[in-house]
């Protein structure tokens, strides 16, 4: 009922809740659209469990830094989306394309699900269709990179810079995730960025 946005259904299910926690659920309905919908949420979410707040925290997090990083993104907020698997542990996205109907890439975050594997660890993840991003590409192949750089988890703008940079020249760029267990070697890095007076400098895995 709510990924379908019916509310006379949803206000017939919650009927027999108590008012308090009706209105919340309610009030997800309408919890869509532009930068907006994250300050209503605080305000028409108040008074939720400490878990309610953190999401919102979270998600406002993740939207100042791609506010940061790239400023020409259209950001559009649903706290009623619910696609998705029961792995995911955060936030959970899609990512569409003027011109075309549907998302080209879905995905989320699913820290430690690693664990079953003996390897748990922050992820972030995505799936997409090659032969829809070919159509939509301009038919350019990109030549193979064989190393990568690795960059730190730092929000530092100029860091963002020089990955974007990077990855515009061509090299494959593996940014950490915050509390990420493993460093260049694990990730296939040859090179790491590294911080120092002037900013931000590649170095090799041997000099760091």
């Amino acid at each position: 009922m709510l990924q379908r946005k019916a509310r006379a259904e949803l206000e017939a299910a919650v009927a027999d809740m108590p008012q308090e926690h009706a209105s919340r659920l309610l009030a997800l309905v309408d919890l869509n659209g532009g930068d907006e919908v994250l300050d209503a949420a605080r305000e028409r979410l108040a008074g939720a469990t400490a878990e309610v707040d953190a999401a919102l925290a979270s998600l406002a997090g993740v939207a100042e830094v791609l506010r940061r990083e790239r400023p020409e993104l259209v950001l559009h907020f649903d706290l009623a989306e619910l696609r998705g698997y029961r792995y995911h542990t955060g936030v959970v996205f899609a990512a569409l394309v003027p011109g075309h109907g549907e998302a080209i890439a879905r995905g989320g975050r699913y820290d430690d699900v690693g664990r079953f594997f003996g390897r748990a660890r922050p992820a972030t993840g995505f799936s997409t269709d090659l032969r829809t991003l070919l159509r939509l590409s301009d038919g350019q192949a990109t030549a193979q990179v064989e190393s990568g750089i690795f960059a730190p988890a730092d929000a530092d703008p100029a860091l963002c810079a020089a990955i974007r940079e990077l990855r515009e020249r061509g090299e494959r760029v593996v940014r950490a995730l915050p509390g990420q267990v493993g460093g260049a070697a694990e990730m296939d890095c040859d090179r790491e960025l590294v911080r120092n007076d002037d900013g931000w400098e590649i170095r090799t895995v041997e000099d760091a």
